[in-house]
């Protein structure tokens, strides 16, 4: 089952609106009988249900920005985080580079807990994110790709969006674990994304345990 909400922190939003919710319903139902508390109950629904309606109306997937190409250029978005520094999603980057000037930047989400980015202490996950992702530009230059990234929102959705508002991709690249060990396939990512960003979407799946058994053999 699909997780409709985007990230962590949206899901502990949720919960925490929900508890305000229900809360206001009942402290009226106390003070003022089951009618009092059937009508908050009603206008609360109501003012949700709107809000969450122009929420959605609201929402538009975001274009790549219109920049002109050169002749033999193409423009990568690459959006990883732990699997960014994977010989799998590596392999996939020098394939689509191949006979073509590419333009790669790297995107590695800043992951949190809930309760951090809730109260804004992100500064842990940001370097965290950083240091995997420099490791990752690190092994791509040393295989021959001038790549540039950057530190993203914690949800891989808004992260991409980010990114494209100012770097025109002619494709995204998403890497994820193997299922049943990816948080990104349990919510839903790679489809939310491709049915969010008019770019050609390449999902890549990276066994990094998979990768370490071969090191070791």
């Amino acid at each position: 089952m699909i997780n409709p909400l985007r990230s962590e922190a949206e899901a502990f939003r949720f919960l925490i609106a929900s508890i305000a919710y229900f809360g206001a319903i009942v402290v009226a139902a106390v003070a003022g009988g089951k009618w009092a508390g059937l009508a908050v109950f009603i206008v609360l629904s109501a003012v949700v249900l709107g809000w969450w309606l122009r929420a959605r109306r609201e929402e538009r997937p975001p274009q790549t920005a219109p920049r002109p190409h050169a002749a033999g250029e193409r423009r990568i978005l690459v959006v990883a985080n732990e699997t960014v520094g994977g010989h799998t999603l590596r392999s996939m980057i020098l394939e689509k580079s191949l006979d073509v000037r590419e333009e790669v930047l790297v995107v590695t989400p800043a992951l949190n807990s809930p309760l951090k980015h809730w109260v804004s202490d992100e500064d842990e996950a940001r370097a965290a994110a950083q240091e995997r992702l420099d490791a990752s530009l690190a092994k791509l230059a040393g295989a021959g790709v001038q790549a540039r990234g950057e530190v993203g929102d914690g949800d891989p959705l808004q992260a991409m969006e980010d990114a494209l508002r100012t770097f025109g991709a002619d494709e995204i690249i998403i890497s994820t674990h193997p299922e049943g060990r990816s948080n990104w396939l349990e919510r839903g990512v790679v489809e939310k994304a491709r049915e969010r960003f008019a770019v050609p979407i390449t999902h890549v799946v990276v066994d990094l345990e998979r990768e370490r058994e071969d090191v070791r053999n």
